[in-house]
This record gives C-alpha cells, sequence and structure tokens, in this order.
C-alpha cells in the first residue's frame, strides 16, 4: 500500500477543525457493517478526493488486501488465490451491500493455513540445516508467485528459515570463539535453530492473540487506504495509541510492557512516573495479577493479550493498583502504585547551548509537532519552542539552530503558532478544502521572541508541519534551511473523526476513529510542497540519498499543484543569506566527513539492492567479511568530533541531579550533537549570518508579493 520501502511518521499533519457528519446517524446490530456504513460515508462526504468505488477500486484494494495479509507469500497456495479471485471485482459492490462475504472467505483461509503452517516450521527446525549445500535465497518477496502445492510451501519456508538460521549461526560461531569452552559446529546449529525457533513462537503467540476485529481493521485499511496514503482507520486501540503520541502524556503508572510468551514482562521504566518514583518495579519483573483499589479479588494476566493486560494496569491519575510480580530474583510479591499522568520525555522539545568563536548559541531539537487536542494551551509544541527559547535568551545565545530531522508532523495550529514566533504577524500556510476558497492561517500575533540569526535543519523525513515551518521560514527568508535535496513532500491534512460520534444508542461497542485527509496546504507563495517538499537552502549528503523516500514513493499520493500566492512581506532585518550559504558550500566541498556521508550512502543502497542470499555458510560468511572491509572505509564517521561542547540549561541542571536517566539521556544527547556535522556546519552558518548581520546596516527590503 505505501512505496518501496515504509516509515511511519509520527502523526502526519492534523488539524483541529472538527468534522460534522451530523445529517446523518447510523445503526446496524452487526459491528463489521456498522462500520463499512460509517467509513464509506465518511470518505465519500469528506475526503479531499473522494474516489469512484469501482471495479478499478476493487482490483486495487484485493491485491494490496492480500499483500498485507500474506506479504512473504508463506501462507496462501495458488489455489487460495484463485478462489479469492472470484471476487476481485466484486469488493466494491460488496462494500455497498454490507456484504462480508469476501473478508470472511479470506480471513477463515488465513486462518487454517497458518495453523498448518505451525507445523511446518516446527517440523523443518527439528532437523539440522546443512550449511554446505549451495543454494541461494531471494528476499524480494514481491517477485515471487504463491506456491502450487504443500512441497512447494514447505521449500519456501525451509529457505526462509534456513536463511533466519545462518545469521544465528554466524553470530553464535563468532561468540563461541571468546569463550573458553569450545562448542562443536553440531551444537552451535542447534542452538541457532533453537534461537530461530523461539522468535517464530513468539511470533505466533501474538499472531494467535489477534482477534477477528484485529483482522478486519486490516481489510478496512485496504480499502481507506485507496483514497491516499495517509487516509487510515485507528481501532479502539490504535487509536489510544494515536492520541498517547500525539500528546506526549497518558495516565497509568509508567512502564513500558512486552509480552514474552505468556508473560507480560517489564520493559522499561519511564523516567519521571510513578513506577520510576517508587523505584520498586524493575525491568524484567512479570506481571502475574493485578488487582483495582475498588475490587478484592485480583486479575490473573498470564497468558493475555498484551493489549487487554494494559488496560487493566493503566487508569486514571489518582487510582491505585496492586500488581502480583514475579521479581527478577524468583521471589513474588505484591506491588501498589498510585497511576498519575506520564509524561513521555522523548515526545518534548529539548535545547542545549553551544559555545563557538566565543559566542554562545542555541540548539532546540524538536522530535514533532505535539499537542491535546481537548486541552491545546495546557502543553504543545509551540508553547515549549517559546519557553526554551526565552531560556537560551537568558543564556546569551546570539544565533539558533532548530532541529527538524526526522520530525513527522502534528498539529496543524502547532505549527502557525511557531511560525509566529520567528515573525512579526502575517500569513504562514495557506488550506484549500475541495469546492471551497482557499484560507490562510495567519500568525496575528506582533510579538517576535526570536529575532536573531536562524537556522533550520531537515532531512527527507521531515514532513508536514515541519515543512509548513521550514517553507515559511524560507518565504520570508527568515532562515537557512539546511537538509537533504528535499523534505518528505507531505502537503496534505488529516482529519481524526471519533466514529461513536455518528452512531446512535451503539451498543457495538467502541468503533475506533478514521483519520482521513480533507484538506491540502500551500507555502505562502502558493507552491505546493506536495511531492517536491521542501528544498533545502544548502543541501548536504545524508543517509537516505539513494534510498528513495518520501510522498512520492507511495502508490497513489494526490498531485502536486499551485495556487495564487499570499499576501506577505519578506523579513525586515538585513542577512547576507546569499553570502553565508556561498561560504557553507564551499565549506562543503572540501568537507572530507560530508564526502564520506555520501559515499556511504551509496554503498548501503547498493547492499540493499541486493536481496539474494547464499544459504551455504562459507560463501554467506565470506560476502559478510567483504561487506565487513569495505565498511572498514566509513569507519572515520563514527570517529568524527567536532570538539564542541553542548551544555544543558540551568532548569535542567537541577532535574538532572535527581533523575539520573534523564542525565544519562542528555549526556548521550549532547555526545551526539558534538559528532554531527550537520550541527557544525549549522553553527558555522549562523557564525556567518551573526557576523555580517553585525557589520551590515539594516536594510528595508520589504517586498509585497
Amino acid at each position: 500500500m505505501t512505496g518501496k520501502y515504509k516509515f511511519l511518521l509520527l502523526a502526519g499533519l492534523i488539524a483541529f477543525a472538527s468534522c460534522s457528519f451530523t445529517s446523518k446517524t447510523f445503526q446496524d446490530p452487526d459491528k463489521d457493517k456498522l462500520l463499512i456504513q460509517l467509513i464509506t460515508y465518511v470518505l465519500d462526504q469528506g475526503h479531499f478526493e473522494p474516489q469512484d468505488i469501482n471495479d478499478d477500486f476493487s482490483n486495487r484494494v484485493f491485491d494490496d488486501y492480500l499483500d498485507q495479509l500474506d506479504p512473504f507469500k508463506r501462507y496462501f497456495y495458488q489455489s487460495d488465490i484463485e478462489d479469492f479471485e472470484a471476487y476481485r471485482s466484486q469488493i466494491d459492490d460488496q462494500l455497498q451491500e454490507l456484504d462480508l462475504t469476501f473478508f470472511n472467505l479470506t480471513h477463515e483461509r488465513l486462518l487454517e493455513r497458518i495453523e498448518e503452517s505451525k507445523k511446518i516450521y516446527e517440523d523443518i527446525l527439528d532437523k539440522p540445516f546443512d550449511f554446505t549445500v549451495d543454494e541461494d535465497f531471494n528476499a524480494d518477496y514481491e517477485s515471487l508467485d504463491f506456491v502450487k502445492n504443500k512441497r512447494d510451501l514447505k521449500e519456501r519456508w525451509r529457505k526462509q528459515l534456513k536463511f533466519s538460521t545462518i545469521a544465528n549461526y554466524d553470530e553464535a560461531i563468532e561468540l563461541n570463539e571468546t569463550e573458553d569452552e569450545k562448542k562443536s559446529l553440531e551444537q552451535l546449529e542447534e542452538e541457532a535453530r533453537e534461537q530461530t525457533k523461539e522468535s517464530l513462537d513468539e511470533l505466533y503467540d501474538f499472531i494467535d492473540d489477534r482477534r477477528r476485529q484485529d483482522w478486519f481493521a486490516v481489510y478496512i485499511n485496504a480499502v481507506v487506504e485507496e483514497f491516499d496514503p495517509h487516509t487510515y482507520y485507528f481501532a479502539p486501540t490504535d487509536k489510544e495509541r494515536f492520541d498517547m503520541r500525539m500528546s506526549g502524556e497518558f495516565e497509568g503508572i509508567g512502564a513500558r510492557l512486552q509480552k514474552r510468551m505468556d508473560m507480560i514482562t517489564v520493559n522499561e521504566i519511564i523516567s519521571g512516573g510513578p513506577a520510576w518514583k517508587q523505584n520498586k518495579l524493575e525491568v524484567g519483573d512479570q506481571i502475574l495479577k493485578v488487582r483495582q483499589e475498588d475490587e478484592e479479588e485480583p486479575v490473573t494476566i498470564v497468558g493475555m493479550r498484551l493489549d487487554d493486560a494494559i488496560k487493566f494496569i493503566k487508569g486514571p491519575k489518582g487510582t491505585k493498583v496492586t500488581l502480583t510480580l514475579k521479581k527478577v530474583d524468583g521471589t513474588i510479591e505484591d506491588l501498589t502504585i498510585t497511576r498519575d499522568v506520564v509524561l513521555i520525555e522523548e515526545t518534548y522539545a529539548k535545547s542545549s547551548t553551544v559555545k563557538k568563536d566565543d559566542k554562545i548559541y542555541g540548539v532546540i531539537n524538536l522530535p514533532g509537532f505535539y499537542a491535546k487536542f481537548d486541552e491545546y494551551n495546557k502543553r504543545n509544541a509551540a508553547s515549549d519552542v517559546k519557553k526554551e527559547i526565552e531560556m537560551l535568551k537568558a543564556q546569551g545565545a546570539e544565533g539558533l539552530v532548530l532541529d527538524l530531522r526526522n520530525n513527522g508532523g502534528g498539529s496543524l495550529q502547532t505549527v502557525v503558532d511557531m511560525v509566529g514566533l520567528f515573525i512579526k504577524k502575517g500569513p504562514v500556510v495557506q488550506v484549500r478544502t475541495t469546492g471551497e476558497a482557499k484560507e490562510v492561517l495567519a500568525d496575528e500575533d506582533q510579538s517576535i521572541y526570536w529575532d536573531g540569526p536562524l537556522v533550520v535543519l531537515v532531512n527527507e523525513l521531515s514532513a508536514s508541519a515541519s515543512e509548513i515551518l521550514a517553507a515559511a521560514m524560507q518565504d520570508y527568508k527568515r532562515a537557512i534551511i539546511i537538509g537533504s535535496e528535499q523534505t518528505y513532500g507531505k502537503g496534505t491534512v488529516q482529519n481524526v473523526l471519533d466514529l461513536n460520534r455518528m452512531v446512535r444508542n451503539n451498543s457495538n461497542g467502541d468503533m475506533g476513529a478514521i483519520k482521513f485527509t480533507t484538506q491540502k496546504y500551500y507555502r505562502i507563495n502558493g507552491g505546493s510542497v506536495q511531492l517536491k517538499g521542501v528544498e533545502s537552502d544548502i543541501v548536504v549528503p545524508d543517509r537516505y540519498k539513494y534510498i528513495g523516500i518520501g510522498e512520492r514513493t507511495y502508490d497513489r499520493p494526490l498531485e502536486w499543484d499551485q495556487i495564487d500566492s499570499a499576501d506577505f512581506t519578506v523579513w525586515e532585518n538585513y542577512f547576507d543569506f546569499d553570502g553565508a550559504i556561498e561560504k557553507s558550500r564551499a565549506r562543503m566541498a572540501n568537507n572530507e566527513q560530508l564526502s564520506l556521508i555520501d559515499q556511504n550512502a551509496k554503498w548501503i543502497n547498493d547492499i540493499r539492492e541486493n536481496e539474494q542470499y547464499s544459504l551455504n555458510y562459507q560463501k554467506y560468511k565470506d560476502r559478510l567479511e567483504k561487506n565487513e572491509e569495505e565498511a572498514k572505509r566509513f569507519e572515520k564517521l563514527s570517529d568524527y568530533n567536532t570538539n564542541l561542547t553542548f551544555n544543558s540549561l540551568p532548569y535542567e541542571l537541577t532535574l538532572m541531579e535527581k533523575d539520573s536517566v534523564l542525565k544519562e539521556k542528555r549526556e548521550r544527547w549532547h555526545e551526539s550533537l558534538a559528532k554531527d556535522v550537520y550541527v557544525e556546519e549549522a553553527l558555522n552558518v549562523l557564525n556567518d549570518l551573526k557576523i555580517a548581520y553585525a557589520i551590515k546596516p539594516k536594510v528595508a527590503s520589504s517586498v509585497k508579493n
């Protein structure tokens, strides 16, 4: 459904405007049919470019749905596909008639084939692999056909499992060489097979946990993603995760959990959360039972689905939950924790100061344009960045780097507010809804919170809201954009609609939500960033350059177009942008580190495109050693150091005295900044801008567009 490479963005670009579909309500005792009714109606009435649900649409859904069900082509036979083919051009009719025949057939057949495959992989992994045989494995699954019989299916499984095991086998051999007591190759091969089997057992444990509604969500998404790559159905648990990512917080005990076999295990303690403050829950503890404060009997969660177990453990702020734990040391004990709001620190903006050429500069890293939709003024990315700027100014910062690399976007309102921190007032972005006049979203606040030199760092994973900010800064000539040739290229706006709002007297339970494209946005100069992204003023090589990612790699993205420019005035204060850009290009032309990064990116892409692997261990090892030898010329990349020292702001230093986890995270971040050639060049550009600003008179360069 997506392009050749699948990269998950934080949330895309989400508008705060409410979607109103109050003219019609829905009722159906069958939850699946009700869901189809709701979603097809919403997309027909509200999507930016509604699709004709016809035979062509049906064909596309058919192919993409089966690709999602069996991407490695190791469950279905060709005869299964032939059975399904009878419905290839009927999916559109079945959607309109609320007919679930196609889904029911594929779902039941898939479960049947999955059950059969358990014995296949167990039988294969019961016998030793012969790694002296000359045979190859093709990892290009898209080029494979579905098998015709059970013998061919077993052979496909055998090669896939042998490929997984040969990697384990190689690691085991390397580890064995460091041990005092050596194991035989037969023992190492057996352990490698057992490791593969454990991984498959965990996968099938996860598959067994999936319910019909989970598989139905896969079918629904195969339908809705035909409208565009960013239209998506959220099942109830997915909607909770989406809200959490957008707000950066949730209410619970503050622990990340995972399921291994039947046991729910603590995987991470979230810094600053209730469990962290209490300091009694440990990573590796297994949770056996959960008891709420108003209940006498605990609920056993051993063997329970992870999502269901989490529902028992999470809960409102101030309530207590008692966990029966099997501790890391094997003892059993009860632990009562008072739930609270847990902040996911990695979500939020953070900043650092750095000294270069006797000048202090600030670096702000922004992972996403987060906000709580229902409590926008409580906390959002714009207000957090504003606070960081004020504190950086208090430390004497003379220039600012805003790092939006890998920032997948977020709230539309937030990016409008954030652009307002850097301009006096004026338009930020233009938004168009099908059949309506364009809307210009503007900053109306005359205040400027940062009027000094500004550099914005981007890469090919900077998307949507990141692109709006970068484009506005570029159009206003307010900042220099440094990064990849272009950003992600996502020029659309999505709304999230709670489907429960449309159901009267709902007895079907939570219906989930749908995120769908309602608008396209445009730069204030009239150009769209859709597909083309934002082109950097200073282009630097990065690891994604040759891989080919972004909106343009998706199957059915919306097209690029252009509208009239908005009325805006470029930045009044004089910065010699052209001079700074020219100096930067000259520096980069002679930068060995950047040249090496470009060579490394080409080499990585070459390796990725070679999807044929030998299952003969000697040939497999020879290829690894050849790659390792070639990789040695790129070792200098990790050795690079700018010799710059980055420091936390005073308020964080105070927090770090009590929070060793935060201290460790910041130290790691500062260490990575000190090795970051892109940040180093951004600081060089700030320095050039600062010098130019100091020696040049201010020029009134207002230009009306």
